[in-house]
């Protein structure tokens, strides 16, 4: 029998490798089985169909009326603001939205610069979806 040097490395190399991987799926499984919290807060929004912003010229009320009114998206506002700012976001937030004439939503975010604009968008709750479903059976 003639053994040669060197040879045990493969070996070496694949148990790493077989080791490295199951510790990367148990780590993956164990995110996966994580339940969120339940002050989580994240906003799920829908593919924009418009969006409006102040340096375009028009009134958030005229560009409304220009666009092709449809029950199914929602009109949100969002307000992007620099730390120390979020009350005077919020309150041009809100005059945007009493401006809209229409229900809004409103969300906040931090930001560089203070921004406004608003987008609509087919993000309606589920319980929508689920009528509309329901009416076309």
């Amino acid at each position: 029998m003639i053994a040669r040097e060197g040879a045990g490395w493969q070996a070496v190399i694949a148990d790493l490798a077989l080791i490295l991987f199951m510790v990367t799926a148990s780590a993956v499984e164990a995110q996966h089985e994580e339940k969120p919290d339940s002050n989580d807060s994240t906003l799920e929004l829908g593919e924009p169909g418009a969006v409006w912003r102040p340096e375009q010229g028009i009134s958030l009320k005229d560009w409304l009326a220009a666009q092709a009114p449809d029950p199914r998206q929602q009109l949100t506002i969002t307000a992007h603001y620099p730390a120390g700012a979020a009350d005077a976001a919020y309150a041009q937030a809100q005059a945007l939205a009493q401006q809209a004439g229409q229900p809004a939503r409103i969300v906040l975010q931090p930001g560089q610069q203070q921004t406004l604009q608003a987008v609509l968008a087919y993000d309606q709750p589920d319980e929508l979806a689920r009528r509309l479903q329901v009416a076309g059976q």
